[in-house]
């Protein structure tokens, strides 16, 4: 089984690079690859619940982000330092996630057969 690790780096509202991670994730798990996903920097704003996308004229994303469980896309990672960084805490996340080091981040990325960065 190939390992996949997606990294998102771009805060969720600023292009496409949400959804492109998202539906990258998704179809990579509908073929029994095994995913994870890293947020890094504004990324880790797509985490956040209780958000309103559509006051921008935008999609909701993480309804359908909440279908990564489904997909068996289970092991979904944070930057630590990112979340110092914005100010957040894993507890005001929507989604189960564990804060990496810098250096845990190294070590998980050796891990994947593939990475692929948005």
């Amino acid at each position: 089984m190939t390992k996949i690790l997606v990294i998102s780096q771009n805060s969720p509202y600023s292009g496409a690079s949400l959804k492109e991670a998202l539906d990258m994730a998704l179809i990579f798990a509908a073929v029994d690859a095994e995913v994870a996903w890293l947020f890094r920097g504004p990324a880790l704003y797509a985490l956040q619940g209780a958000q309103q996308p559509q006051v921008l004229g935008l999609k909701d994303q993480f309804k359908t982000m909440k279908t990564l469980e489904i997909y068996d896309v289970e092991q979904l990672y944070v930057c630590a330092e990112s979340l110092l960084h914005y100010g957040l805490a894993e507890e005001q996340l929507a989604l189960p996630v564990t804060a990496l080091t810098s250096k845990q981040q190294a070590e998980l990325i050796q891990q994947f057969d593939k990475v692929v960065t948005f």
